[in-house]
């Protein structure tokens, strides 16, 4: 399969995804184990960085129009020289590794690990639209009183990909596109 062609309907499966990995561009960039974070059913995405809202700067704001947005600025945590990081109950931003370059006839749900919710923590995410490419973030969440040990590069959530009926004709446009690059 290419970048080109639509698949069947339904999530996309290891060979398809792992075909649209040697694309150009590929899938996924600058994953520290693609063939481990290859999945039956989707990818693995691993963590990059982690930062704290506790500790941000003013508080988000959303309104009717893109102008009113105004996102928090959080202060990041650094990784201890063991590459690990104690993290206290609360929520924290997470900016994967990989750069997800997504054609415009595909787009992604992405699902936390299921040993992430056996540990008390959970990952919220939104849809990640076709046509998008960027380095993405998601809300990681630490419920369990005793918090929580992360390691740089730990897999935390899977990419899902499903093909659209057809491909969008322009493709997502917003503020978000190339984030984080």
């Amino acid at each position: 399969m290419t970048t080109n062609e639509t698949p069947a309907p339904g999530a996309l499966n290891r060979d398809s995804i792992a075909a649209l990995l040697a694309g150009r561009p590929p899938l996924l960039e600058e994953c520290p184990d693609p063939h481990g974070q290859l999945q039956p059913n989707g990818f693995d995405v691993t963590v990059r960085s982690i930062a704290s809202y506790p500790n941000s700067v003013g508080s988000g704001a959303i309104g009717v129009s893109d102008a009113d947005r105004v996102l928090p600025e959080p202060t990041e945590l650094n990784f201890g020289p063991d590459g690990w990081l104690n993290l206290s109950p609360g929520h924290y931003l997470a900016t994967i590794n990989e750069v997800v370059n997504l054609p415009r006839w595909l787009m992604a749900l992405c699902r936390p690990r299921s040993s992430l919710l056996r540990m008390g923590v959970t990952l919220h995410t939104a849809v990640w639209d076709a046509g998008y490419s960027g380095r993405s973030q998601a809300l990681l969440v630490v419920h369990h009183a005793d918090g929580f040990r992360l390691q740089r590069d730990a897999r935390i959530a899977q990419l899902v990909f499903f093909p659209l009926s057809a491909p969008d004709a322009q493709g997502y446009a917003g503020r978000y596109q190339r984030e984080n690059l």
